[in-house]
């Protein structure tokens, strides 16, 4: 399905909407850039902002909507990217989640993948395999921008081919990511050279291998206040300690990989002379460390508060960059999620009801509709954030017995104490959709799901635990830490507008990321698809106009 349906959205239909060539005006900024921090969720925001110093200070001194939300449920990272420049939520951008269970085959699909692609490095069983932008059924900023202005470029870089991608659309110029031992590298069609593909970030490549290999990198624990949150925990029955530097070092999961992200996309303002040829362009930099040290470490511990100090320093260096940017730079900041602390920790600090989901849970529910439907075979296999009607070949049940087994898991897993809610893919799709003006803040949980909900990708029934609860078991030097619920600390994120010289505000009215992309519509005098599910937003702050009747 994935390539026949992407395929559609074609240059002919972006055209459709296309507004005149976009010329470079005072009041139109030369280069918008747009930074999504993985799993920079508002609290942590909030809870750290009095002690920036650096560039995430100056961006807290823009356009604050401190109250921003990814109003769905499946809190993510490749549908949280997705909704940010589309201003669609998941259920129409295409990707419901990281992965979803192919039920032709009996296995799991990654959300960008993309068989007849390769990765430009060579090594298709690095990452996540061949990818590219074919899964996203929503078209974003940078391609409405590419239909008004071909001349303009388009970028993104990430430390994760889901966040780069994302960002990048459908018909942007590049899209680089970070691959352990390969350097920052992108897709290859049919037909299209590595090298070529590879070419606008080679030289940073190259930079980056040799300062690697000159000096082992490292973490800095200097800062006291840091130092401060060590601690050891039992992480069922296996020993973690917090301390700096930790114990494990990797690149990927350190401050390093935002760093070296950054200096990729001051690479691309450079080479690209982004923002100062006359024309806007777009530059997507999606920050994976966040999400990495909160996955593996937590994000009360000393590891988090160092890598912020260190984030906040790297983006210190590139704001300045920004401000030399001729035809002058609108940045937004925003995340793909929030995330919650390892419950181990929250426990100790007075939340005894910080536990881990009882895994056995699928276990029992396989029991009860074995039983119930006297089945000789487990029928329920877990997938993107539920479970999926399996037959005995792992492949997806035909009817009537696929309803079957639905009703019969449903049923169950309503009678068990750490469930919130739990729903079949038919229940959530009968719903309806919440109204465009109802406030991410007072959406139900079955509205969160039924905006994510993307049917034959989601899964067949969808299950909510208990909001003190953490899905997964922790291993310590592995995964600790998440997000994926749909509760607020997963959902709430800052939403920033900044633009140097502008006047700092802070706005607390709840907004979506889905907001983001009809703004930027309206900030360049693009005309923007007429049934997104995002409205624009008067930023008052950098001379553009109101956003159009209707908008």
């Amino acid at each position: 399905m994935s390539r026949m349906i992407a395929l559609a959205v074609s240059a002919a239909a972006l055209l459709a909407f296309a507004a005149p060539a976009l010329a470079q005006t005072p009041d139109r900024p030369g280069l918008v850039v747009t930074i999504v921090i993985d799993q920079f969720g508002a609290d942590l925001f909030n809870q750290h902002r009095a002690d920036f110093t650096g560039g995430l200070k100056r961006l807290s001194q823009g356009l604050v909507y401190a109250n921003g939300y990814q109003a769905h449920a499946a809190s993510e990272t490749c549908p949280g990217h997705s909704t940010v420049l589309t201003g669609r939520h998941p259920a129409r951008t295409g990707i419901p989640a990281n992965n979803w269970f192919d039920r032709e085959t009996g296995r799991s699909a990654y959300c960008l993948a993309v068989a007849g692609n390769r990765q430009a490095h060579g090594d298709d069983r690095a990452d996540n395999g061949p990818v590219g932008p074919d899964n996203m059924l929503a078209t974003s900023v940078g391609d409405w921008l590419k239909a008004a202005s071909p001349e303009s470029r388009v970028y993104a870089v990430s430390g994760k081919d889901r966040g780069a991608i994302t960002l990048n659309g459908r018909t942007g110029d590049g899209a680089w990511w970070y691959s352990v031992g390969h350097g920052f590298t992108t897709w290859v069609e049919p037909g299209q050279d590595a090298a070529a593909r590879l070419a606008p970030v080679a030289a940073v490549n190259a930079r980056i291998a040799a300062r690697l290999e000159a000096s082992a990198p490292g973490w800095t624990y200097s800062n006291a206040q840091c130092r401060a949150l060590e601690g050891e925990w039992d992480i069922g029955g296996q020993p973690f300690r917090a301390t700096l530097p930790p114990a494990r070092f990797e690149v990927d999961v350190s401050p390093i990989l935002d760093e070296i992200t950054l200096e990729a996309a001051i690479h691309l303002i450079d080479t690209q002379n982004l923002g100062g040829r006359g024309v806007t362009d777009m530059l997507g930099v999606s920050l994976s460390a966040t999400d990495r040290v909160g996955h593996v470490f937590g994000n009360q511990g000393p590891e988090m508060c160092d890598h912020l100090g260190r984030l906040d320093a790297a983006l210190g260096a590139f704001l300045d960059r920004l401000e030399d940017v001729p035809g002058g730079v609108l940045v937004i900041v925003t995340a793909d999620h929030g995330a919650n602390d390892f419950p181990e920790r929250q426990s100790q600090r007075g939340h005894a009801e910080a536990q881990r989901v009882d895994m056995g849970l699928i276990g029992r529910t396989n029991a009860a509709v074995r039983e119930a439907l006297a089945l000789e075979h487990n029928p329920l296999v877990s997938a993107a954030g539920g479970l999926v009607a399996v037959g005995a070949d792992r492949k997806g049940l035909a009817e009537p017995l696929r309803s079957q087994v639905i009703a019969a898991a449903v049923a169950h897993l309503r009678t068990e104490p750490q469930v919130a809610g739990a729903w079949s893919g038919e229940e959530i799709m009968a719903s309806p959709a919440p109204a465009a003006d109802t406030r991410p803040d007072e959406l139900s949980l079955l509205e969160r799901h039924r905006i994510g909900f993307v049917p034959g990708r989601s899964a067949d029934l969808v299950v909510s635990f208990d909001p003190a609860l953490t899905p997964g078991a922790g291993r310590p030097g592995s995964y600790l830490a998440g997000h994926g619920t749909p509760w607020d600390y997963d959902r709430r994120v800052p939403i920033l507008f900044w633009r140097p010289g502008a006047e700092g505000q802070e706005r607390y009215l709840p907004i979506r990321t889905v907001d983001i992309a009809p703004t930027l519509a309206g900030v360049l005098g693009l005309k923007a698809p007429g049934d997104l599910d995002g409205r624009c937003l008067d930023l008052g702050l950098f001379d553009v106009p109101a956003c159009a009747p209707g908008r």
